[in-house]
């Protein structure tokens, strides 16, 4: 006997209205679990869940993302600051040009962005 055999046989003894109400209750039970767990629900049922390659792998990728964003943006804050101190050096010898400061205040600027 077969499970087939076993739930034909089960068919025929019940009520007719047991039998329409165990069927609704077995399609019910069928969508949510599709629905929830797609194609792993008739492999596992409510039970064992496999996680699924391609969300591992999404996960994989979104990190790889996420570090190369870390690794760009330091780099971007290192030109810019780069940049800054150039223009800061430029901007003393100006100031030192035009007799706004001092020789002696120029090499305490200057000594203040090597430091940086």
């Amino acid at each position: 006997m077969t499970g087939w055999d076993i739930l034909n046989e089960i068919m025929k003894n019940l009520p007719p209205v047991a039998a329409a109400v165990l069927l609704i209750a077995a399609v019910v039970i069928f969508i949510v679990g599709f629905s929830r767990r797609g194609i792993n629900f008739i492999k596992y049922g409510f039970g064992k869940m496999a996680l699924d390659e391609t969300l591992e792998k999404r996960f994989d990728r979104i990190e790889e993302q996420l570090s190369g964003m870390n690794a760009r943006i330091a780099a971007i804050e290192t030109n810019h600051f780069g940049h800054l101190k150039d223009f800061l050096t430029e901007l003393t010898g100006i100031l030192l040009d035009k007799n706004i400061i001092s020789n002696s205040e120029k090499a305490r600027l200057d000594n203040q962005l090597r430091g940086m």
